[in-house]
């Protein structure tokens, strides 16, 4: 390649964006900007990481809109093959182009490109480089190789319920909250963004976009990435475990199910289907590391969006759509406001199970149970028995039993559980 060929991809991606920002409608994430940009006060490469198309590109250039920034995309097909001695030429096309006292420059899918975090270890000295890509193992893995203590990662989701409503012009006032009318609204609201989940585009294209960016995702980042012959036993995995979110998953069950016959390969699928945000694996609680390890995982999808649309058909799912969205809603606390937070999942010998256990350090912040119930009669008993049961193991008293509508507290031999309605705890 040519810096002249390299220019012109660069105006071309940049009005692409301008077009974007000017015609489509475009909202301010709920995150800490202010947090994300000190990160570059220093030497340090910030790295937005995150499931395709969750909006990163535009995250990335919005926070900078008013600075003077280069910007590239390597998901492009015109430089798709491009060579790390090329990468050079996209530094001078940037300074041919925006001057050399340019101030940051965003690296977009770059983990596209071999051997490019040398390039990138090159220009942080002298510039504040940003770095999107949906692969967290390729850009956090290289980097902490070549680059101790010197990124920071950042890990972008879909539209949060906040962001969703905000999307589609919906404001509620905290006395909202105490309206029959208003909740129902809200409500409404909520059914459908389960239905249809937080990836933007699908607002705008429909859901035939969550079946497009799934197997974007399962060929684009993985297959192809990896080199993976057997494509069609790894597709069947895939849909699997989609299918079965919010269930437990052991390795040597996916390996039964399926034509593997190793079942390091099946852990090495199910990383490549983490490491590219399709999926979320938790661990279950234990005190004892190798006990945690050899357990049994749980398993999540990112977007319930793409459970709805990619999974054999559900019936009487609710429940498990709402744990998925909590399993979702909470490593976006974590990544955006609380990264020291460590969630698992818990359950004893007699299978009693609390669906998250939230631990800051050595402490046990708060035990959640998820369950699709209005009225207090519908809670199961072993809901409850559970919740106190982990509480009296784990030395917590922070009981939270998340439901579909029901606002109450349930005190049990002087142990109370805060019951929430799903749609308040995902707006508060």
């Amino acid at each position: 390649m040519n810096v002249e060929e390299i220019k012109k991809i660069i105006i071309d991606q940049k009005e692409e964006l301008t077009y974007i920002y000017k015609n489509e409608k475009i909202i301010d994430r709920q995150i800490p900007h202010e947090k994300l940009t000190t990160y570059l006060k220093h030497p340090n490469i910030l790295t937005i990481l995150g499931p395709r198309r969750c909006g990163k590109s535009i995250f990335s250039t919005m926070m900078y809109k008013d600075k003077k920034y280069g910007y590239i995309n390597f998901d492009d097909e015109r430089i798709a093959n491009i060579s790390t001695t090329d990468l050079n030429l996209v530094l001078q096309g940037f300074y041919e182009l925006y001057g050399q006292d340019i101030e940051y420059i965003i690296l977009d899918e770059i983990q596209n490109v071999n051997s490019w975090e040398f390039f990138a270890n090159r220009l942080r000295r002298t510039k504040k480089i940003i770095i999107t890509g949906s692969n967290s193992q390729l850009l956090s893995g290289e980097l902490s190789t070549h680059l101790t203590g010197r990124h920071i990662d950042f890990t972008l989701y879909p539209f949060s319920f906040n962001e969703y409503l905000t999307f589609h012009d919906k404001k509620y006032s905290s006395k909202d909250l105490y309206s029959t009318k208003k909740t129902a609204d809200i409500m409404n609201n909520l059914n459908e963004y389960i239905k249809i989940g937080g990836y933007p585009e699908v607002y705008k294209f429909g859901k035939t976009m969550l079946v497009r960016t799934y197997e974007d995702i399962i060929h684009k980042d993985i297959l192809l990435r990896y080199n993976i012959k057997n494509t069609k036993t790894f597709s069947e995995i895939a849909k699997y475990l989609v299918t079965n979110f919010s269930k437990e998953i052991t390795y040597r069950k996916l390996k039964d199910i399926s034509l593997i016959k190793n079942v390091h390969t099946i852990k090495n699928y199910v990383d490549y289907l983490s490491n590219a945000y399709l999926i979320i694996i938790l661990e279950r609680f234990s005190f004892k590391l190798k006990k945690q390890t050899i357990a049994p995982k749980k398993v999540y999808c990112i977007d319930t969006g793409i459970i709805n649309s990619v999974a054999f058909r559900l019936s009487e799912n609710t429940g498990r759509l709402m744990e998925n969205l909590v399993c979702i809603e909470l490593l976006r606390k974590k990544s955006y406001y609380r990264p020291e937070l460590e969630i698992y999942y818990w359950k004893d010998h007699q299978q009693r199970e609390v669906d998250f256990v939230l631990k800051t350090g050595s402490k046990v912040d708060e035990l959640i149970q998820v369950t699709n119930v209005s009225s207090r009669e519908e809670i199961e008993k072993r809901e409850i028995t559970s919740l106190i049961r982990a509480g009296e193991e784990l030395n917590c008293k922070n009981l939270v039993l998340i439901t579909w509508d029901l606002d109450d507290e349930i005190v049990t031999d002087n142990i109370k559980i805060r019951c929430i309605p799903l749609w308040k705890w995902l707006i508060i």
